[in-house]
């Protein structure tokens, strides 16, 4: 198989599994650490460019051995460098994708024009402006960050006068959206993948579990009691055809009794589709790196019930029996993704035993790091 170079802005863990998967593709990978990353996670995997708030495009694309394209593992990615290194090769996915879900007023504004239904919300610049949108809306109701909010980073659920009068010196001046609290039933993904021909694919809708606003628990295929697969499946083909997308997309939602709502999107692999590392035929990784080569895209199916759970600020492997466990190399700290744990069963009932008994394998009475966020 001839060799392809791919490199990658960013030095996590999803750079990580997206360059082992590669491998079987015969692909040589090297990496943009950007500012002070650290590189731990992509150690021996290929060449790390380090680089400052201006790089050059032209000598870092020398620099990264002239790779045949371009792709990301993070979202916090300068919008101008990726329009910079377009001049010289394929960027995937592309600057305009990227730019808008870096900011959830603009995310919030794309879905709606691609017809795609989300909370009501309002936008808001300051602490007067978040309390005249809540006033409109009513409680419970999220104040959200409009840039650096993740795992539950920068975002606020306030359910009283009360509670939001306590937030009046932490709102600083900004920008953030004010969403009205909508009950709903469960969370649930969906990973989808575009390649450059146009030919999409997507996993099966995937149930998600949080606390304290990180994901611990995801399960596939969820259940689709109200046709919320082919719902979610028809929204995420819109957006990828209307941004004309090129690499995994991942959509988050809501299960509401008016139908699925979508909460945020990941223009990159996702936390929620690592079980398809042992769960699907082809990984959303290798799917991804598939999609951005312009090779055929692979099987997305799930043959049978699969979990995937987080280690948040431990790396005990459990003794559960499992389908592996994939440790990241980064250093302890609480609440910080060290790793995580997939199990396939022929039963859901099953499944969810093991799955609890992982969950009480890692995170004991003794053991408050699950209590923190990422």
């Amino acid at each position: 198989m001839a060799e392809r170079r791919v490199a990658i802005i960013g030095c996590g863990q999803l750079a990580q599994m997206m360059a082992q998967e590669g491998r079987s593709l015969g692909i040589t990978f090297s990496f943009v650490a950007l500012g002070e990353e650290s590189t731990v996670c992509v150690q021996d995997l290929g060449e790390v460019v380090r680089v400052g708030d201006s790089p050059d495009a032209g000598s870092l694309y020398r620099e990264l051995g002239c790779p045949e394209v371009i792709t990301t593992e993070r979202e916090d990615v300068p919008p101008g460098l990726l329009r910079a290194l377009q001049e010289f090769c394929p960027v995937y996915p592309q600057a305009d994708a990227v730019e808008k879900t870096q900011h959830r007023l603009r995310e919030k504004l794309a879905l709606l024009e691609s017809g795609v239904p989300v909370a009501p919300f309002l936008p808001a610049e300051n602490y007067h402006d978040v309390c005249a949108a809540i006033g409109y809306l009513g409680y419970p109701a999220f104040i959200k960050a409009c840039e650096s909010g993740y795992d539950g980073k920068n975002q606020w659920r306030v359910d009283s006068v009360a509670q939001l009068e306590q937030l009046r010196d932490e709102l600083a001046p900004g920008s953030y959206v004010v969403e009205k609290g909508v009950p709903f039933s469960r969370e649930v993904s969906i990973v989808g993948v575009r390649s450059a021909s146009g030919e999409t694919r997507s996993y099966p809708l995937t149930e998600n579990r949080h606390e304290n606003g990180t994901l611990l628990v995801s399960r596939a295929p969820a259940a689709d009691g109200n046709g919320e697969l082919e719902t979610a499946q028809r929204y995420l083909a819109t957006l990828l055809d209307d941004w004309d997308y090129v690499g995994v997309l991942t959509m988050e939602c809501f299960v509401t009794r008016s139908g699925i709502l979508v909460n945020e999107l990941a223009p990159r692999v996702h936390n929620s589709g690592h079980w398809t590392l042992a769960g699907a035929p082809v990984s959303q990784f290798a799917n991804h790196l598939r999609a951005i080569l312009g090779m055929p895209l692979g099987d997305t199916t799930c043959a049978q019930p699969a979990a995937m759970v987080n280690m948040l600020g431990v790396d005990t492997i459990p003794r559960t029996p499992n389908e592996g466990v994939w440790l990241y190399g980064k250093r302890r700290r609480p609440g910080r993704k060290l790793g995580h744990v997939i199990m396939l069963d022929e039963s859901t009932e099953s499944l969810d035993r093991r799955v609890e008994e992982v969950l009480a394998e890692l995170y004991t009475s003794d053991t408050p790091e699950r209590s923190a966020n990422a």
